[in-house]
């Protein structure tokens, strides 16, 4: 006898424990069938989680870098800690050719705490997996760990996790490797299941934050490297010809002034996490490519004029910012042991952040050459516009910055940042204005991670896989 997950007694769960009633569809109705309907030809779905969403592990120890935290945990204050958690850095070499024994280990569905010998958990990406699964979407490793039961039909889900401190280009290049490698695996079960050889899969995309800027250079430019002259890919829509529906989550396609934030004095996640530096965020070209664009406005100098160039080397060296703040160099100690010299490793870490912001500055022109993308790719967005939002902030006197105006998004990314509006803010009368062309738009009242925990969330992405016209 199939077991049925019933959609409606999960919805329920997500409803809050008090407060007013709230009206809902009856889910169960409208989806079990087609939840539950075998259909050969439905799409996989590819999960990509965000920046600090995929479990880190160092290959050489066995240790957890990035994905468990508390009694035990890689403290990146220490030296051990401090070169396991940044990536190396070399003079003369690409970003690309930088590499250590730490590599990705699955996306995060739950963060472990250990608080005072007492383990705690996190919801991260829980929420996005146990919506598809029901919606017939079976993930392997919440299934074979008993997280979720789905029942004994199932269709395919792959979490693509990847190395987020890493360049989101090497990313995408990585996700075509996995989507080659997965259709050929939903080539071989299809057949033994159905007796159908299918000449061509293609997948449906469900990507939060960062992870929607991995997806949509994949879309535009499959598997291809930025040229190393400096210029842009050319544009072929190559990884497109594998996606059907992309549907980007919190994505800050236009990048956050919380990155810029970061790399300056550094981040501590939240409570009971420990302090990332600046200098150890700064060896991540990830974090300079989600920077705001400077076309936008988002940081005012010291007399209220516009930062023209965000990835300007000689703007963070004048600044004294990330890798190139002095005070930072005790954690330059720890990065650079066989490094004698303050100077040297002054020269070394200058030289990095360069790479990094060049790369960076091609990269984010890439995805933002406005191009229409073929008739058969769908894009959806579901985004926050209810929480107060860092928009805009001036450099201080002593180099800092500090923020001088917030606006509507999810608390992490602005809404604006989420639609790519290119639209100034004396020409928002007009419709909007972006290089992306949106199917479909999406506004949850919540916070960037709460996005997923929302009804509507579950409602509108059962609607978009199960029941959306497809081509």
């Amino acid at each position: 006898m199939r077991k049925y997950f019933s959609i409606y007694i999960f919805f329920l769960a997500l409803l809050p424990a008090c407060g007013p009633a709230q009206h809902v569809p009856d889910l169960g109705n409208l989806y079990n069938k087609l939840a539950m309907h075998e259909d050969p030809h439905r799409n996989p779905i590819i999960v990509i989680p965000g920046v600090l969403g995929s479990k880190l592990v160092d290959q050489d120890s066995g240790d957890i870098v990035w994905g468990a935290f508390g009694l035990g945990q890689v403290d990146p204050n220490t030296s051990k800690g401090a070169r396991l958690v940044a990536l190396p850095m070399a003079p003369g070499q690409p970003l690309q050719e930088l590499h250590d024994n730490v590599q990705s280990a699955g996306a995060l569905d739950r963060i472990n705490f250990n608080f005072l010998g007492f383990p705690l958990q996190l919801d991260a990406y829980y929420h996005i997996l146990q919506t598809l699964g029901v919606g017939g979407y079976r993930d392997e490793e919440l299934g074979i760990a008993g997280a979720i039961d789905y029942g004994e039909g199932h269709y395919t889900c792959f979490q693509f996790a990847y190395d987020w401190r890493r360049d989101i280009v090497e990313s995408a290049k990585n996700l075509d490797r996995l989507i080659q490698e997965k259709t050929r695996y939903v080539q071989e079960e299809t057949e033994k299941q159905f007796g159908i050889k299918l000449e061509k899969v293609k997948f449906d995309i469900v990507a939060h934050s960062m992870g929607g800027l991995v997806a949509r250079y994949y879309l535009r430019y499959g598997g291809a490297d930025l040229p190393e002259d400096g210029s842009l890919p050319e544009l072929t829509w190559a990884g497109a010809q594998y996606v059907d529906h992309l549907i980007l989550i919190g994505t800050p396609n236009a990048g956050s002034l919380g990155s810029l934030q970061n790399l300056i004095s550094g981040v501590s996640p939240a409570t009971l996490f420990p302090h990332y530096s600046a200098a150890v965020l700064g060896t991540m070209p990830t974090m300079y490519e989600l920077l705001p664009r400077a076309r936008h406005l988002p940081l005012l100098r010291e007399d209220g004029q516009p930062v023209e160039d965000l990835y300007d080397p000689e703007l963070w060296k004048k600044q004294q910012w990330g890798l190139a703040d002095p005070e930072q160099d005790h954690i330059l100690k720890l990065l650079l042991p066989e490094v004698e010299s303050r100077e040297q490793r002054l020269e070394i870490a200058l030289d990095h952040q360069a790479k990094a912001l060049r790369r960076a500055r091609q990269f984010t022109s890439a995805i933002d050459v406005p191009a229409k993308p073929p008739d058969s790719l769908k894009l959806f967005l579901i985004a926050g516009d209810a929480e107060d939002t860092k928009m805009t902030a001036q450099i201080n006197p002593e180099g800092g910055i500090k923020i001088i105006k917030t606006g509507p998004g999810d608390g992490t990314v602005l809404r604006s940042s989420t639609l790519m509006d290119e639209r100034m803010a004396d020409n928002l009368q007009n419709r909007l204005i972006s290089p992306i062309h949106w199917d479909q738009v999406l506004f949850i009242f919540s916070d960037h991670l709460g996005l997923t925990k929302d009804p509507a969330f579950t409602d509108n992405v059962l609607y978009f896989l199960l029941e959306s016209p497809r081509n």
